[in-house]
């Protein structure tokens, strides 16, 4: 016979399950009250983030404005190098590519020109 005390008394996981259910209708209502929190200067998910653009010296021309993706392909192209001047919006003054983290990045994930093994 089992003792009420047991775990798995009727009783016991009546309250189990109670304590399930509140604990996940406080889960709830903590995510909710997180979500409509404003806090000044944090990222508010309603604003749209602008898209980057950039600006380069190529061969003594200014030209642009480039989104990311052009510029991979002037990296990839070795028309952009790491000594190129680069100007984005936020930049008070024209920078060398190898000096912006945003560029670095780039070249990062810029695949090697394909060579074939023989």
């Amino acid at each position: 016979m089992m003792n009420d005390d047991s775990f798995f008394s009727i009783n016991r996981l009546v309250e189990f399950g109670m304590g399930l259910a509140i604990a996940q209708q406080m889960v709830n209502t903590m995510n909710e009250a997180m979500t409509s929190v404003h806090i000044p200067g944090s990222m508010n998910k309603n604003l749209i983030p602008l898209p980057q653009f950039y600006y380069a010296m190529i061969e003594g021309k200014q030209v642009g404005p480039f989104s990311e993706q052009e510029l991979s392909r002037l990296i990839a192209e070795k028309k952009i190098l790491k000594e190129t001047y680069i100007w984005k919006p936020s930049l008070p003054k024209w920078e060398i590519a190898e000096n912006l983290p945003e560029i670095l990045k780039l070249v990062a994930l810029t695949p090697p020109p394909f060579q074939q093994n023989i």
